[in-house]
């Protein structure tokens, strides 16, 4: 862990960079004798999220479930006192 001031950081910030890039340190940035910023290389997370979780494999929706729903259907669906009708919907 290296500490400098804001003046230094700005200054070096290139070589900070680099130095970041190939190590897991920190470089605290100091104003007045005080600590204000830490400066850490970004770490992406290549985890993917899987999608389905505890119902995965549990629920099926049939083919064709869509086919019956008529547009008067939808607009009582958003016609109603929990989501009033407005421009915005269908």
């Amino acid at each position: 862990m290296q500490i400098t001031n804001i003046s230094d950081a700005k200054a070096s910030l290139s070589r900070l960079i680099e130095r970041l890039q190939n190590t897991d340190d920190v470089i605290i940035i100091g104003k007045a004798g005080k600590p204000v910023a830490i400066l850490s290389a970004f770490k992406a997370n290549h985890a993917t999220r899987k999608l389905g979780g505890s119902w995965e494999g549990k629920v099926s929706i049939r083919e064709g479930v869509d086919d019956e729903m008529t547009e008067a259907w939808v607009n009582a669906f958003y016609d109603n006192d929990i989501i009033p009708k407005s421009d915005k919907t269908p």
